[in-house]
């Protein structure tokens, strides 16, 4: 049975003119509840069940849960509602005009990843919600471009969605089934500032980090050792000094010195082992220096993705794909999902390449395959008829 929805690209137009930031700094933060009433506006009519549950302790920020039948061995359809802010002086394009030129829409999501949550739209007014074997589930979360929020309170109340949840990140519609986790921290280290004609009268904060971002190395060498690459593009566990601040003056010793650092983790590895090696090779290296050393988790992290036991959705992707399962450096939701005793897969329309960066676009032919292919998941997993 057939249901009348928007066309497809007018759907992703009207979620890419929907402003969902999503930022650690509160100035750029935005809600993402009016996309979350788009999609509820769109789905409801299908015939689904619409469950908008604010995500505790983030005002402005809710999940978007769609059900239709039901029990607990189903399809989950899953994207984030939320973009990463933008610097709109180095658009050519609108950033929320969903300008289309040569088969590709531009707008900022349109890739990562407002396209997918039209596509399972479309997807499921093709099938016949009512002759649904088993439930089909469509989970709009919030807050992954900062700090996961919205899957990490679904993990919190132990939502049961599905046996097995589709997460459509840009891959080209190439399924990933393994994928890097990543933590971010942040590294005070505290000396005592004093005049700069005797640098014994201080104890100079730089010098210490000097020494901290020696041993990080270290440790970023060892961890590369010790880990296999398991097919990465990039191989391995990497670690990246982004940011450092220290000091005010020439003339004086610097008594503050701060340094922001992102590790990228290999299935093997976890958010919490990783954290506490860190730290220790940090403070083994400032022992005895006089300094005092102190850390802030600035993204809790999220664990590596990898393979679990269930591979039905898994051989399904690939056979819809003609590719096998590959991995990618990128994060996602997918290891809180997994928490969930969920198999998961990653896959959907767009490429990461232009995810994050300014005119950011989506193939629309690709967007059309991705709407074939969903359909055939859900006819695949919840026996669903036309």
């Amino acid at each position: 049975m057939a249901h009348a929805l928007p066309p497809l690209e007018d759907m992703i137009r009207t979620l890419v003119a929907t402003p969902s930031v999503s930022s650690l700094q509160p100035a750029l933060d935005q809600g993402n509840g009016t996309v979350c009433e788009r999609l509820a506006d769109w789905l409801e009519p299908l015939g689904f069940s619409i469950d908008i549950k604010p995500v505790p302790g983030q005002p402005g920020k809710v999940n978007l849960v769609a059900r239709s039948g039901g029990g607990e061995d189903g399809l989950v359809l899953a994207g984030h509602t939320d973009t990463v802010p933008f610097d709109a002086a180095l658009w050519r394009h609108d950033p929320f005009g969903g300008e289309c030129r040569d088969g590709r829409l531009y707008g900022l999501g349109s890739a990562d990843m407002k396209s997918f949550l039209a596509v399972v739209a479309h997807a499921a007014a093709r099938v016949d919600l009512g002759k649904l074997a088993r439930p089909l589930v469509i989970l709009g979360t919030a807050d992954e471009e900062s700090g996961m929020g919205g899957a990490r309170a679904l993990v919190d109340e132990g939502a049961r969605l599905g046996a097995r949840v589709l997460v459509g990140e840009p891959t080209s519609l190439r399924p990933i089934d393994r994928h890097k986790g990543v933590l971010m921290e942040r590294i005070r280290i505290d000396g005592r500032s004093g005049h700069a004609s005797d640098p014994a009268a201080g104890r100079n904060a730089i010098e210490g980090m000097i020494a901290a971002i020696a041993a990080l190395q270290d440790f970023r060498a060892r961890l590369a050792a010790e880990l296999p690459d398991l097919g990465f593009p990039v191989p391995g566990p990497t670690l990246n000094l982004g940011a450092i601040r220290g000091g005010d003056n020439p003339n004086r010793i610097c008594g503050h010195c701060e340094l922001d650092v992102d590790l990228r983790l290999v299935p093997g590895m976890t958010t919490a082992s990783a954290r506490e090696g860190l730290r220790a090779a940090v403070r083994a290296a400032l022992a005895g220096g006089g300094f005092e050393v102190g850390f802030t988790a600035l993204f809790e992290g999220v664990d590596p993705l990898a393979p679990g036991a269930a591979r039905e959705l898994a051989t399904a992707c690939e056979h819809a794909a003609g590719h096998a399962c590959g991995a990618v450096n990128f994060g996602t939701e997918g290891p809180l999902f997994q928490q969930l005793d969920m198999e998961v897969v990653i896959c959907g329309p767009g490429e990461i390449a232009v995810a994050h960066q300014p005119d950011e676009s989506v193939d629309l032919a690709e967007v059309a395959r991705a709407v074939d292919m969903v359909e055939g998941l859900v006819q695949r997993f919840c026996g669903a008829g036309r």
